[in-house]
């Protein structure tokens, strides 16, 4: 879907992993299909370690871009030592979308019962940029996308989507 003003969002992806490579990285395959199948341009795509540092760096270059709009991140949500997708990402949001994770883990526990409680999904507002953070696996990022992030990434979603709110905090 494209957004109201006919403008597609320029999304990215980032993988976090230790083990995953541009082989075999099924998350972010699954992610950057779902955003240019539904009439987005994809901008950057990458995978760094589970590191907060290397998470930082790579997602504060793209929202310091003005061509990307959107930052899907797959990976690093876990309760493991090393996932660290949450520490890294909170201290960069200006806002917090609390109501994505909630969403998230509501939508996941159809699926995998109370094994949702370990996922550690968040969202929020970077610089005018709209980040969601999900599990690595291809289930959750269709769990996400589908239940939640194909419709608030379409401006013609009602009653409320983040298309208007980038346009608005663009504007602003």
């Amino acid at each position: 879907m494209i957004s109201q003003s006919g403008k597609s969002l320029g999304v990215s992806v980032l993988t976090v992993s230790d083990t995953r490579t541009s082989e075999n990285d099924t998350s972010g395959d699954f992610l950057a299909a779902a955003a240019t199948d539904s009439g987005h341009m994809l901008c950057e795509r990458g995978i760094v370690k589970d590191d907060i540092y290397q998470i930082r760096a790579v997602t504060s270059a793209w929202i310091a871009r003005d061509d990307i709009d959107v930052v899907l991140i797959t990976g690093g949500t876990g309760f493991s030592g090393r996932d660290s997708t949450p520490e890294a990402m909170a201290p960069l949001f200006d806002k917090h979308i609390e109501g994505f994770g909630e969403l998230f883990r509501q939508l996941s526990h159809a699926e995998i019962g109370s094994s949702t409680i370990q996922s550690r999904a968040l969202g929020g507002f970077a610089n005018n940029t709209v980040i969601f953070c999900m599990p690595g696996s291809t289930g959750a990022c269709r769990t996400a996308w589908e239940g939640v992030l194909k419709e608030q990434l379409d401006g013609a979603h009602r009653p409320c989507n983040f298309v208007g709110v980038l346009q608005t905090q663009a504007d602003a």
